[in-house]
Order: structure tokens, then C-alpha cells, then sequence
């Protein structure tokens, strides 16, 4: 099953060219992911469809509303890293993806 990534900024627009860029990594890396960009006015109109909610930095103030908003929903928020979101680093993005994931499946097993 494919992880289903949501990226979420203002209007989307940022979002949208980090989703292209991630988008590009995930495919030389040879991954199942699919990745889309919305604006977080949208946000609760994909919350069944996404495994994985990645929130623009400039957005941070909204962190703790997001996880609220998301229910009993199994959904992993990460607020996205300035350093990498500002020059639309997209295997940044997912590395770090890929490390919060990780984390996850350790916590689990604890």
C-alpha cells in the first residue's frame, strides 16, 4: 500500500512546489508514496485519505490544532523543517519524513 503524504501551507502554492520536488526524490528513489499539497482551509476535507499531514514551518502556530482537528484518525503530523521547506528541498523533506516515520515504528514496539 502506497503512504499517502499531505502537505499543508496557506494557500497550497508552497506546498504545491515541495510536493513536485519530494515528489521527484521519492521517484529516483523508487518509492510507494503519493504526495499532494493542499492549503489548510482544505485540510479536513482529505483527512481520510492521507496516512502522513506535513505542515509548512510558517504554519507552526497551527501544529496543536491540526492534531486535534484530526480525531481518533491514525495520522502522523510533522511540522517541516524552515531550512529545507525555504529552497524546496524535497529529499530533505522526505528524509526527514522518513526519520519521523521511523521514530513512530520504534515508539510502537516500545
Amino acid at each position: 500500500m502506497s503512504l499517502r503524504v499531505l502537505l499543508v501551507c496557506g494557500t497550497g502554492a508552497s506546498s504545491s512546489f515541495m510536493a513536485v520536488s519530494m515528489r521527484k526524490a521519492v521517484q529516483q528513489l523508487g518509492l510507494d508514496y503519493k504526495i499532494q499539497a493542499r492549503s489548510e482551509s482544505e485540510l479536513e476535507n482529505y483527512l481520510d485519505e492521507v496516512d502522513v499531514i506535513m505542515v509548512g514551518p510558517h504554519l507552526s502556530f497551527m501544529e496543536e490544532e491540526i492534531k486535534k482537528s484530526i480525531g481518533g484518525r491514525k495520522i502522523k503530523v510533522i511540522l517541516m523543517n524552515p531550512a529545507y521547506y525555504a529552497v524546496l528541498d524535497g529529499k530533505k523533506a522526505l528524509d526527514h519524513l522518513q526519520s519521523e516515520l521511523d521514530y513512530k515504528e520504534e515508539d510502537s514496539n516500545k
